[in-house]
């Protein structure tokens, strides 16, 4: 049985270095991400051999993340179904993009069945359009941003240890104005949220700061995925300020994610709400995402 335990910061060292040999470009391949939803997934991570391996739910729940690193890759996904047999749980891997379910299928002919998981789909655009957001399509993106440019008082400025207690205390502010503890959705959120932030200095994170007359009032936090990929992990502004998100959407990818081809903005989670939010801003695809049973 695989000795799986619960992830701390300073795993992220030895995570990190596997992650790199893999270069996926999926959220769950990512320190920040496993680390911060750890709770709210119930995850446990180990290394087996120069792999990263992560198990998350319980029971019948149980599932993996197909694995991270360099090596056998059929000799590790043995160990984790044997793991789930001693477990008495059933074996099922996930994350598994349309690459990684080709690799599966050459490694394993036959033995899989595979489902979409259309909730764990990322959107994934091009950091240039992200940042011009130019095209028709886009126009309303614009207007926004032009209508918060015109607002006196406004600046940018990154994320610091000076600056971080003002992000928490926004942070309160904001799951106050929408009600964070009005649905589970929401408080395992704000969790995670909270979680980056007290962990903010230790994980090497880019963040920005939009504020207007010298008051927060959006702020995003992101960081370097895979070579050509930066991920965003966190964004959140004060609805009522007419262009916030958008603005400070732009202003951060231009700042840390121009040198990169893709950004990934993570899933939807099923939200209605959020996936037309991601959908407005015309991802380049979708990273589909599929879950493999075995027949």
């Amino acid at each position: 049985m695989i000795d799986f335990r619960q992830l701390t910061v300073s795993d992220k060292k030895w995570i990190d270095e596997l992650l790199r040999y893999a270069d996926y470009r999926g959220a769950e391949y990512c320190f920040t991400s496993l680390f911060i939803w750890e709770e709210a997934f119930l995850s446990r991570c180990a290394r087996y051999k120069d792999f990263l391996v992560l198990m998350s739910g319980k029971g019948d729940d149980t599932r993996y993340l197909y694995p991270a690193g360099r090596g056998d890759k059929k000799e590790v996904i043995e160990a984790l179904m044997a793991d789930a047999s001693e477990r008495g749980v059933p074996f099922v891997l996930i994350g598994i993009s349309n690459e990684t379910k080709s690799e599966l299928e050459e490694l394993f002919p036959g033995k899989f069945s595979f489902k979409p998981v259309r909730n764990s789909f990322d959107y994934i655009y091009e950091s240039e359009k992200l940042i011009s957001l130019a095209g028709k399509k886009l126009q309303p993106k614009r207007n926004h941003i032009n209508h918060f440019i015109s607002t006196p008082g406004w600046s940018y400025e990154e994320i610091t240890p000076a600056n971080l207690s003002e992000v928490v205390d926004f942070t309160k502010e904001w799951c106050k104005d929408i009600d964070c503890g009005k649905d589970q959705s929401l408080c395992l959120e704000s969790a995670a949220v909270f979680k980056c932030l007290a962990n903010y200095n230790d994980m090497n994170l880019k963040g920005g700061i939009l504020r207007v007359d010298g008051k927060i009032v959006a702020y995003t936090i992101g960081e370097q995925l895979s070579s050509d990929t930066f991920i965003v992990h966190i964004e959140k502004a004060f609805a009522s300020v007419r262009g916030a998100y958008p603005m400070i959407n732009k202003e951060f990818v231009t700042r840390e994610a121009s040198g990169f081809k893709y950004v990934n903005r993570e899933d939807d989670a099923g939200d209605e709400g959020l996936r037309n939010a991601k959908e407005s801003y015309i991802p380049a695809f979708m990273l589909e995402k599929y879950a493999a049973f075995v027949i």
